[in-house]
Parts: structure tokens; sequence; C-alpha cells
């Protein structure tokens, strides 16, 4: 990294606008994913140093919430313009922990930052009701209310975007927030606290624990304080951070995994939809939870897709972030490799066959992993039911509407789903049966800030974006005002 501003990348805590430290002086080490290069060391806190952040965060919470909409928008309009100031900077710093090319890491940034503005100007627009009453003498009210503190714990595939898209309705509303980033990418969440130190943000409004999953997780999820838990990852985890929120009935919010079918009817526009396909595959190297995992493309154009979509991959360079300018970056670690080539190794003895990709690259090696088709594939595979995180994409044929929607909907999950077709009846049919909380129709890219992202059945619960995201971070009340007439 050539950093311009070095005080970006911080190797401590940041815990009621003070950097600390472990008590223990216990570290945990962050590696580059490209290189094996260890970048920093962060404190590994114990949970009773997270104890401590709640209760000043739940100080600091009062304070915040009294403050007017303006002064809360304000606050996050600054914050919002020293990330773009240091953008570069900042794309650095993520790369360099999480592995993604320069230009992904700038876009992320720019994503992340933009939750910040959009949700700055919604700290206005939180409104209240008058309803009618029962009776003439009275008056009925309903506020809406910050719901107190709030924490999260965030991935490692979008270290910058998905505390961004989480703290930034929480301060909004009035709340303050804790967040425990993955372990792997810790450097993007405290260089975001850095910034917010600089916009001049009230002490304990925003902070930064590091360290081992799960003493600070049981903290933040059952910490009596904490009235709002945000968890983006697995659906194995979720499940287990969901039950340990359930003591104290702490509101929940849940963004977990994907399975999402990609499906091109024979009507499609197949430039378009290679386009498409190759934004919603190999983005993040495929480490993306709203990656299209199934390729279901119709038998007529079963061929020609497969010839496209194998010479567009094949065009796709990998490499170091800080070294050309790839277009993809390595996996996590070595574990995420296992688990392709164990999805790879168990396609291709089930009747697969890969018409491009498929190993290590051989000049990078470690966890470079090449971008992979696989044709011929079909539902005993282990890749047709599992989250891939990998760019592998396997094509299966199909040859009616209703059995491709029944293929698309045959999973637990329920986040994202793709279709390419030029038939506006057969679009709305499908986009409505469809068993997703978010369908991109002819487009391979569908985040955007205003719109609410989420899932349904095992993918989550809770929308993040739009003005429905502030909702999950206030409490309604309802006022009756009796004896007008007395």
């Amino acid at each position: 990294m050539n950093l311009q501003h070095p005080n970006l990348l911080r190797q401590q805590a940041y815990l009621n606008g003070q950097w600390v430290s472990a008590k223990s002086q216990q570290t945990l080490a962050v590696t580059n994913p490209a290189t094996g290069e260890t970048l920093a060391h962060v404190p590994n806190l114990s949970a009773e140093e997270a104890q401590q952040a709640v209760h000043e965060a739940h100080q600091a919470q009062h304070h915040w919430a009294k403050l007017s909409a303006q002064t809360r928008c304000d606050h996050l309009l600054n914050w919002y313009n020293l990330i773009l100031k240091h953008k570069d900077d900042l794309a650095q710093i993520l790369s360099a922990e999480q592995g993604k090319p320069l230009k992904e890491s700038q876009s992320e940034i720019e994503y992340g930052a933009n939750y910040i503005r959009f949700y700055a100007e919604q700290a206005k627009r939180i409104y209240g009701e008058t309803l009618p009453a029962a009776n003439s003498d009275q008056r009925i009210l309903v506020i809406k209310q910050p719901i107190g503190v709030a924490a999260a714990i965030t991935p490692w595939n979008f270290p910058n975007a998905m505390i961004a898209r989480k703290v930034a309705p929480a301060l909004a509303a009035g709340c303050s927030f804790i967040v425990r980033p993955a372990s792997q990418t810790p450097l993007s969440a405290l260089a975001l606290a850095y910034l917010s130190e600089q916009a001049q943000f009230p002490k304990g409004l925003f902070n930064v624990l590091t360290g081992e999953s799960q003493p600070l997780g049981e903290v933040l999820t059952q910490h009596p304080l904490i009235r709002k838990f945000s968890f983006t990852g697995s659906t194995s985890v979720g499940q287990k951070l969901y039950a340990q929120a359930s003591k104290n009935i702490t509101k929940v919010s849940l963004e977990l995994g994907g399975n999402a079918p990609f499906i091109v009817f024979a009507d499609a526009d197949l430039d378009s939809a290679i386009e498409g396909a190759i934004a919603a595959k190999y983005r993040n190297s495929g480490q993306t939870c709203v990656c299209a995992n199934r390729f279901y493309v119709h038998s007529s154009i079963y061929d020609a897709f497969i010839e496209r979509l194998t010479k567009a991959s094949e065009k796709l360079r990998l490499g170091n972030a800080f070294t050309g300018s790839p277009d993809l970056g390595p996996l996590i670690d070595s574990k995420a490799v296992e688990h392709a080539n164990a999805l790879l190794k168990d396609a291709l003895t089930k009747g697969a066959s890969l018409t491009t990709g498929g190993k290590i690259d051989p000049e990078l090696g470690g966890t470079y992993f090449q971008a992979t088709v696989l044709k011929d594939a079909n539902h005993n595979m282990d890749l047709a039911h599992e989250e891939l995180f990998a760019p592998i994409a396997a094509i299966y044929p199909f040859d009616e509407e209703e059995e491709v929607i029944r293929y698309a909907n045959d999973t637990p999950y329920g986040l994202s789903a793709y279709f390419y077709s030029r038939d506006i009846g057969r679009i709305t049919r499908v986009y409505e049966q469809l068993q997703y909380g978010i369908v991109g129709v002819n487009t391979g890219l569908i985040s955007n800030p205003e719109a609410p992202f989420g899932g349904v059945k095992q993918s989550g619960i809770g929308r993040e974006g739009s003005h429905h995201g502030i909702e999950d971070y206030l409490e309604l009340k309802y006022i009756l005002l009796a004896g007008i007439n007395a």
C-alpha cells in the first residue's frame, strides 16, 4: 500500500472515542489473501471490554437522540464527504485485506458512501401520524423514536459497504452503534472509525470492536442494553445468533446465504444476458451472497450461451489488486479454495464437464481460482444446493417456463434471482412467482441505496436500504390524548 494518509491504517480498536489495545495485550493478525503477507495486528478484545463499550454507547445514544434531525444529517454528510475524499486510500486498505481488484474496491467505497448520503437525508423524513379517534374529545398520535443501542457483525466480502449500510440508518434514526467486523478484514472498519472521528462524531456513538467472534458475538446479541442486532453472513451462523438474541427479545435483522438462479429464456437478448452473467457471477471472484449460483438456460440456446460465456470467462484476468488491473482477485483463504475444489470434483463425478477454468492459476498459485464454466449440470450435484462463494458457473438446461420456476424455487434460500426475457407477459409471470426478496430482470446488478435489500425463507429477515431500512432502528409509540373538550 502507498497511502496518502497513513493514519487511516489503524491497529487499535475504537471505543468511546478512544483508540485502545486489548487489556490482555493479545492481538489477531490480518493477512493479505493474495500474498499471505501480514498487514497488521488488531486487538483481541474480551467480552468484558465489549460490555463496557455497550454501556458507553448507551450513554452516547441518549445525547445523540436529543439532537435535531438536521444535526444528525450534517454529521453523516461530513462523514460521507471524508470517505469520498479518502476513497483511494480506503480502496487500497480494502484490497490489501480482502483481495478484490482495486477498481472493485473503489466501487465498494462509493457504494457504501451512498448509503450514508441517502440516510443523512432520511434523518429528516422520520414521520409520525395523526389517526382518527373513536371519540370527539380524543386524538391519536403515533410517533417514531430510536430503538436505542444497535450492534452488528459484518462479513469479510464487503468490509466497507456492509458497515456503511447498517450504520447509516442507525445513526440517522438516533441510535448509537457498535460493530464487530470479520477478523479477516477489520482494517476497513477501523478506517471508517478514524474518519468518523475526523467528522467529529460524539464519543461512544460509533464503536469498532475487534476480536474473536464467539465472546464478542455473545455480548452483542445478549446484552440487555442492545436493542437492535444486525448480521450479514452465512445462514448457519445467523441461526445461532438469532437464537442468542431471542434471550432479550432483541430486534434482529439478518441478511444470510443465497443460492441465486440466473434464468435465460429463449427470447432473451443473448449479448445482454452474457454481460449480466459475468457481472452476477464473477464480482468479487464469486464471493457475494447475491452471486448467480445456478444458470438455467433454455435448451434452444443452451450451446450458444455456453460458448459465449466460456469465451467471456476466458478473457477475465486474474491478478493481485496492486499489479496491473485484474478482473478477478484471489479467494479469501485456503479453506475457500478447498470448498471450491470439493464442489467442482463432485460435479465432475456426477456428469458435468469443464469448458474452461477449474484450476488454481499456475502462475499466481495460492488462492487464485480461475473463472470456471461447467456444462451439463444437474440437481444431483452439491453445487445445485449449496452457496458456492467461488467463480464457478454451472449451466443447467430447461425447456418450459413452469419447469424452470420450479427449479429456481427449489431451495431453502430466497435472497436474489435473475432472469432474461423480452416478453412482457412472461416477465410479469416470472417475477411474481420467484420466491426471492430481490429479482433482477434483464440485469446482473441489483443493489442500490434507494431499494430494499434482503431475502425471504432462510435468506434472512428485515431489509437494508430505501426508506424501509431505517424502520428497523425505530420504535412506534402510540399516544392517546383524551379530555380535549374538558
